[in-house]
């Protein structure tokens, strides 16, 4: 479904997922500069698994740990599916299990957000959140990345799962 310049691939909807392993490096940056700073992340991480012959079973994704559009963001980029235990910046980690609202789309980040969001109030449903010095601590706020981004380089064509845990 396409809504304006945003192209809906699913949902939303409501999923139950199982807890999955990762590799990521984590940072805080502002808000301004985040993907700027995602793509940084991403290369270097790529690099990492490259030099480590590591092979993720999985997506490459960033996650939103503390959100505070307004100054820093503690943000994640990783690759999920990999069990390796990392070294020095690449650390392992996971993403947890629970019920996520989840929304895949192509370009308009901030469209699709928005509207994840606005389902997930008209669905009566709360996300996983709670207040942390520095703004919002979310338990799992990712943007999975279901293209690759090792082979595809354009990122509007990427599609991309956003996907938020809700409390139960």
């Amino acid at each position: 479904m396409s809504t304006g310049e945003l192209d809906i691939v699913s949902g939303p909807r409501l999923e139950h997922r199982q807890a999955v392993p990762t590799l990521g490096i984590r940072e805080t940056v502002p808000f301004r500069t985040m993907l700027a700073n995602r793509d940084r992340l991403l290369a270097e991480l790529i690099g990492w698994l490259a030099d480590h012959g590591v092979e993720p079973a999985g997506h490459f994704f960033l996650r939103l740990h503390v959100v505070n559009m307004s100054h820093l963001m503690e943000i994640e980029v990783g690759a999920s599916g990999v069990t390796d235990a990392g070294e020095g910046r690449v650390q392992a980690g996971s993403l947890p299990a629970g019920d996520y609202a989840v929304l895949a789309y192509r370009a308009k980040s901030m469209t699709a957000n928005r509207r994840l969001h606005d389902w997930v109030r008209e669905e009566g449903l709360v996300l996983d959140t709670r207040p942390h010095p520095r703004g919002e601590a979310f338990a799992s706020r990712c943007e999975i990345y279901l293209t690759d981004p090792r082979t595809e380089q354009r990122k509007t064509r990427w599609v991309v799962e956003l996907a938020f845990m809700t409390r139960s």
